[in-house]
């Protein structure tokens, strides 16, 4: 568990290295900065810049739309939280109220998702800010309103190239997920691994979901790309299990040499497919891919007359089919991403994002069914907000300028699990201490002058933004330097900005650890849960596959894929689950070892199962007996497992 702890704190995700991002968020800052030194209004320069960084930890590179909405939402909860906190920072006890509420709210918040928590943090935190001002209404309106100009400007900057690259988001995840299948291809297939480019997958289906109502010729191009790479992943599996059921009966032959040959030449095509899609140029070498898949593909049928009337040649039968659907579908999809017709390939998406009306009812009944102390999100939402109003209380006793970093502290380290909460409660206070150092480092040692502190500020919100999401630690330290910049600039002491961030920081930080040392939520007592579910989601999609009765049934094909969709976050929450169990104290050692080997068999099972789907494209469950029996078994044993994971008694007969 330790080792585990110890790996969080120390990981220095890659992956989370965005360049792109953290130049225009660092822009989006400087800017109004700049701006307000040259025009003489410092301090409002200040405000603007201060709306413009909260609202940028809102961006990311999801698909424009997307991206704009959350940062328009960002810039309004984070506007009307300047306006709110300095009208009721002039009564104390109005100020406590108005933060403990608002916690609750940001709180409750996770239920509904990763965006909304961000969201209701980073109002929380602007309140919080404010809430320390004693403002009248005139000057709580005017902070407002530079507030809310100063996210209007980062997410402009964020969006500025909308209009001239349209759907780049959408195209750069489908090149990813193509650029992964092409990985996939010449891997060997590990049955009790998770199906390959599951994550690439997800993200793919999730930047595509807000074109489901735009019936634009390059929409539908698209999602004919995705369904294409669906089936194609569907396909290569299958093609996999074949292959290895091959090499178990007959070694080397020939015919294991041509499938070699053929996924190596399919890895070559969805490599080219991903490249087009990047750089809106087709390969002229697609085109010759093409022919070899096909010449492949003749080969092995050239070989049919040699296969015996056994279960190797039936195997060989059914590798033959799935070469032969293999290259239609790539050479659909290379069609498709050159920009040629669409001809007849599948272009409804699976999923889409519904209508407002309809996404508030699903809001509001996750909220009501999650109403309850049993409730993860409901436990997180009390604790934050009971942890809040000591850090409130504790703050206003203290009675210091900048005392309000204490309750800030807890409201950014207080999360639902214990993993996140106390890794992150660790490296802010560890990386506060070292950003201050570097701060007293700077001002001992350049006694920047204006000028320079605008160029700083603008270094450290890109510092913050580039490698601050790989670790959090190093956010930390980045972030604590940028902020005794920035309250420098408003022409406080930074001695004394140093030393009370250093302070209220650490009170903050060990306040919010000891509050979910109190009262915590455990993932242990949860995991049970999560398995059923994801037992749940596997049956239906199971039911599904071996519902098919025709060769072609569209409606039901549609429900396939989105039970495809809700196994993948099924898994994905459970592997998530097991993560965070494996950190936790009372973990106990024998239950991880368990879950993962039924994670493990789990995937042999949905593995078989995709496999099944993508047998070949005219496939169908058999109408026999014996089939039938087999697929009620396995509904019923999985309806057995999933009740018996929620504490019922059940009996296999």
């Amino acid at each position: 568990m330790w080792r585990s702890f110890a790996r969080l704190l120390t990981q220095f995700d890659r992956n989370k290295l965005e360049p792109a991002i953290a130049v225009r968020n660092a822009i989006g800052v400087f800017v109004p900065l700049a701006v307000g030194v040259a025009v003489g209004m410092p301090l409002g320069g200040v405000a603007v810049a201060t709306g413009a960084l909260q609202v940028a930890y809102s961006d990311g590179h999801d698909p424009y739309s997307q991206r704009g909405l959350r940062m328009l939402l960002a810039t309004l909860l984070c506007a009307l939280a300047v306006v709110v906190g300095g009208l009721t920072g002039r009564v104390p006890g109005v100020a406590i109220l108005a933060v403990v509420l608002w916690g609750f709210a940001a709180g409750f918040a996770v239920v509904l998702g990763a965006d909304a928590e961000s969201l209701g943090v980073i109002s929380l935190v602007t309140l919080i800010i404010y809430a320390a001002q004693a403002l009248t209404v005139q000057r709580a309106l005017n902070s407002g309103l530079l507030a809310l100009l100063g996210g209007l400007l980062q997410t402009a900057f964020s969006i500025a190239l909308w209009p001239l690259a349209r759907h780049e988001p959408e195209r750069r995840a489908l090149a990813e997920l193509y650029s992964e299948l092409s990985q996939s291809a010449l891997a060997a297939l590990k049955s009790q691994e998770a199906p390959p480019s599951t994550a690439e997958v997800t993200r793919a289906q999730e930047a595509l979901r807000r074109l489901g109502r735009d019936h634009g010729n390059e929409s539908q191009r698209l999602w004919a790309l995705l369904n294409q790479a669906e089936r194609i992943r569907l396909s290569l599996l299958t093609l996999g299990r074949l292959r290895n059921r091959l090499a178990r009966q007959s070694g080397d032959s020939v015919d294991l040499e041509i499938i070699g040959h053929f996924l190596q030449h399919c890895a070559n095509l969805l490599d080219i497919i991903a490249s087009t899609l990047v750089t809106h140029k087709a390969l002229s070498s697609g085109v010759p891919t093409l022919r070899e898949l096909q010449q492949l593909s003749e080969e092995y049928r050239s070989l049919e007359k040699d296969w015996a009337s056994t279960f190797s040649g039936a195997v060989r039968l059914t590798m033959r089919r799935q070469l032969d659907a293999v290259a239609g579908q790539l050479r659909a999809a290379f069609s498709i991403a050159a920009n040629r017709q669409l001809s007849d390939a599948q272009t409804a998406p699976a999923e889409t994002v519904p209508d407002w009306l309809t996404r508030a009812r699903e809001s509001l009944a996750k909220l009501q069914a999650n109403l309850s102390l049993q409730s993860p999100a409901f436990r997180h939402a009390v604790r934050l907000t009971a942890t809040l109003a000591v850090g409130e209380i504790m703050a206003h006793l203290i009675n210091g300028r900048r005392s309000y970093w204490l309750p800030m502290t807890i409201a950014l380290v207080l999360k639902p699990e214990f993993t996140v909460t106390f890794s992150r409660g660790l490296l802010r206070i560890a990386g506060t201490l070292a950003g201050l150092v570097l701060a007293t480092a700077l001002f001992r040692f350049l006694h920047p002058v204006r000028g320079i502190e605008v160029i700083l500020i603008g270094i450290f919100v890109f510092l913050v933004r580039w490698i601050g999401p790989a670790n959090y630690g190093i956010f930390a330290i980045n972030v604590s330097a940028l902020v005794v910049l920035l309250v420098a600039f408003t022409g406080v002491s930074p001695t004394e900005a140093i030393l009370t961030r250093g302070i209220m920081t650490t009170l903050g930080g060990i306040t919010a650890l000891a509050a979910y040392a109190v009262w915590p939520t455990w993932e242990a007592n949860r995991s049970s849960e999560v398995l059923a579910r994801m037992l749940d989601a596997y049956r239906e999609y199971f039911r599904l596959v071996t519902a098919r009765r025709a060769v072609s049934d569209p409606l039901l094909q549609r429900q396939l894929d989105k039970a495809r969709i809700e196994s993948k976050r099924a898994r994905s929450q459970l592997e998530g689950s097991i993560d965070r169990l494996r950190m936790e104290p009372v973990a106990n050692e024998k239950d991880i070892r368990v879950l993962n080997a039924v994670l493990a068999s789990s995937h042999r099972f949905i593995n078989a199962a995709m496999a099944l789907e993508g047998a070949h494209e005219k496939a169908f469950w058999p109408q026999i007996d014996a089939a039938d029996k087999f697929s009620r078994d396995v509904d019923k044993t999985l309806g057995l497992l999933s009740a018996a994971l929620r504490g019922e008694q059940v009996s296999p007969r």
